[in-house]
């Protein structure tokens, strides 16, 4: 199973980044083939019609190509202001306006790192809606990660055990799903 792993996060040292990878290794451990893209490789405008009747951006098909290659998405996104991230949304718009749709079919495990008390969930429920709409099937369960600036040591890994197996277990849980999944092509 092929997976593509990114955080819309732009800081270096994101915990959005930091999550993201450790997902990527436990999908690894479990035999996927991970493609961690640094969404820098996705840069593109805020979408505009006009822009596009000139051509898609470069990062627009960019994504598109690495989604297109992928069976399946890891995403860490930041809960900002209660929500998604415009970066991500913007994203998914310009990427979702290439026919076929190459959303269509994928399946996605959505994670979260936030400073909250509530781990960033908010944002989750908010990103699953453009991409169940553009059919990709969203696994049920979320990963989220409060209080994430204490969670990480220097290196990147988790200080408590108990994150990386409730990691583990839901990337382990999704990988499985995601196999049986068959949607439309």
């Amino acid at each position: 199973m092929k997976i593509l792993a990114f955080t819309p996060a732009l800081r270096g040292e994101s915990t959005n980044l930091k999550l993201v990878k450790l997902a990527a290794g436990a999908a690894r451990q479990n035999g996927a083939e991970v493609d961690l893209a640094d969404f820098h490789d996705f840069e593109m405008p805020s979408y505009d019609g006009d822009l596009e009747e000139k051509g898609l951006p470069p990062g627009a098909l960019g994504m598109a190509e690495r989604v297109r290659a992928a069976d399946g998405l890891l995403l860490s996104l930041p809960e900002y202001n209660y929500s998604l991230p415009g970066n991500f949304k913007n994203a998914v718009d310009w990427v979702s306006r290439i026919r076929p749709v190459p959303f269509r079919g994928k399946s996605a495990l959505l994670l979260a790192a936030s400073r909250g008390a509530v781990g960033g969930i908010r944002g989750l429920w908010q990103a699953g809606i453009p991409l169940e709409g553009l059919g990709v099937f969203v696994y049920p369960d979320m990963y989220t990660l409060p209080h994430s600036w204490e969670a990480f040591d220097e290196t990147g890994r988790f200080r408590d055990d108990q994150n990386q197996s409730r990691l583990e277990k839901i990337v382990a849980e999704y990988l499985r799903a995601a196999s049986r999944w068959s949607g439309p092509r």
